[in-house]
């Protein structure tokens, strides 16, 4: 039995391959729009868990006071 054949190269990553459809798709200008869009989601996102993290945080101090 022989084993598989080991590709020479790297298949592309979805990012990659969803960057390069955008990039025939749509203008640089829409391109960077939908970017910001995406980063202010994941901003988004982070300050959320923070505010849940904060109040866990102030519920434990509460109850730990009463």
């Amino acid at each position: 039995m022989q084993a598989a054949p080991v590709r020479a190269h790297a298949l592309p990553s979805f990012t990659t391959a969803l960057r390069a459809v955008e990039s025939l798709l749509l203008s640089s200008g829409q391109r960077t729009a939908r970017r910001n869009a995406w980063t202010a989601v994941l901003e988004d996102r982070r300050r959320a868990k923070d505010r849940v993290e904060a109040e866990y945080v102030l519920d434990a101090v509460a109850d730990h006071r009463s």
